[in-house]
């Protein structure tokens, strides 16, 4: 089997993988949610706001005003990350980083020479507790 097909059939494992499944649910929950979109756009409305004020020079910004619509941008981020089908869309998330994340390290290790069967994934633990900046 070339490179090439061997990728489009990973890719078709990657498809039917669970985590992979469960991303794209909470990707499409994200999508069809109208007051999620809603909250989203107002985020990126006060984003803007505070990215306007910012890009004064320092003597010319309203500091109440960036003050103010920096407030009204973290209340924004609060809501949207609060919401369900968000919340759901974050966890969906950071499992399919995982998996491509796990994948890449395989390929980067097989690219290197080693052995596709039995290459470990680095977890980035050296084993030394001393410089650890804890675990996860």
């Amino acid at each position: 089997m070339d490179a090439i097909k061997a990728a489009r059939e990973l890719g078709k494992a990657i498809q039917a993988d669970e985590r992979y499944i469960r991303y794209n649910e909470a990707k499409k929950a994200n999508d069809e949610d109208g007051k999620l979109q809603e909250l989203i756009s107002e985020f990126s409305l006060a984003r803007q706001k505070v990215g306007l004020e910012m890009s004064k020079s320092e003597d010319a910004q309203d500091k109440e005003k960036l003050n103010e619509a920096n407030k009204e941008m973290q209340r924004l981020y609060t809501l949207v990350m609060q919401n369900e089908h968000m919340a759901d869309f974050t966890v969906a998330k950071q499992a399919m980083d995982k998996l491509l994340q796990d994948i890449n390290a395989i390929i980067g290790l097989c690219c290197d020479g080693e052995d596709p069967d039995t290459c470990e994934i680095p977890t980035g633990c050296s084993g030394s507790c001393s410089t650890c900046g804890g675990c996860h």
